[in-house]
């Protein structure tokens, strides 16, 4: 009976699919990061990170590709049960790697892969399209999907770069048009990735799922940055929308708890780090 009650209390802790929504619905600020193995994973679990996110940015940051398009299932199935074996209380979202969403076929299999053999509780899809039919038959399956708009980095070939997005009335228009079609198509959670500041408050608005923002503004629902960025330890230049937590921190674990605060707080992002 102890260890039930101890059971329940943990999970009592645990970040759920409905507790985002809950979350949204008061007004709470969601925490959201990246990571790739299990050491980091404790150390953001322990600061009170709502959501983690085994990006496929990992073929960027960890495998120094210049894109993330060389990630593939595998990886993304390795790195993810890495970093579960590292939480207590986040939510475990899962990228689906370039093309594993071709079609819901394809989808169902990645998911399954990412949720079983990975023990994500979430997978992200990026776009919109035929991303309607894939997001709706993973959905109905009761596997919870995150959405992905504005800057989608595995279209970076077609958008020709890392490029604000949303900057134009008809592609805002278009952009709040397919979030709120994925809303429809079941998606839980919805990530804007740079988009105007006014656009991102206004689709946050609008739909009753979280969104959560990267050089999105402070008008969504949470916020979530690549881990090496927050360290300030990713080569090269880095996004506009990204801020250094380690300068302030003093350590790791201080440097994540800075950001938790900061998102919960409504400190971060500042005007300095919008569009």
């Amino acid at each position: 009976m102890y260890g039930r009650e101890n059971q329940l209390r943990a999970s009592s802790r645990k970040i759920t699919v409905p507790g985002l929504t809950a979350m949204k619905r008061r007004g709470e600020k969601i925490a959201m990061l990246t990571a790739y193995d299990a050491s980091f994973a404790t150390v953001l679990d322990a600061a009170g990170v709502d959501v983690i996110l085994v990006g496929d940015s990992l073929g960027m940051v960890i495998n120094g590709d210049s894109n993330t398009l060389s990630v593939t299932l595998e990886n993304e199935v390795y790195h993810t049960g890495a970093v579960a074996r590292g939480l207590e209380n986040a939510l475990l979202v899962a990228d689906m790697p370039f093309l594993a969403d071709r079609d819901s076929a394809h989808a169902i299999e990645a998911a399954g892969q990412l949720m079983s053999r990975g023990r994500a509780s979430m997978v992200k899809v990026e776009g919109a399209g035929h991303i309607l039919e894939v997001a709706a038959a993973l959905s109905t399956r009761g596997i919870p999907v995150c959405g992905h708009l504005g800057l989608t980095p595995q279209s970076v070939h077609k958008l020709g770069g890392y490029r604000v997005q949303g900057k134009t009335k008809e592609s805002a228009e278009r952009i709040l048009s397919d979030a709120l079609d994925l809303q429809l198509a079941g998606v839980d959670l919805l990530v804007l990735e740079c988009v105007p500041s006014d656009l991102a408050a206004s689709v946050a608005k609008k739909l009753a799922i979280p969104v959560i923002g990267i050089g999105a503004g402070p008008g969504c629902d949470g916020q979530v940055l690549v881990l090496h960025d927050l360290l300030g330890v990713t080569p090269g230049t880095r996004p506009r929308f990204c801020k250094n937590f380690l300068e302030s921190g003093g350590s790791v674990a201080g440097a994540v708890g800075l950001f938790v605060k900061e998102v919960k707080e409504g400190l971060f992002p500042s005007r300095e780090h919008c569009y």
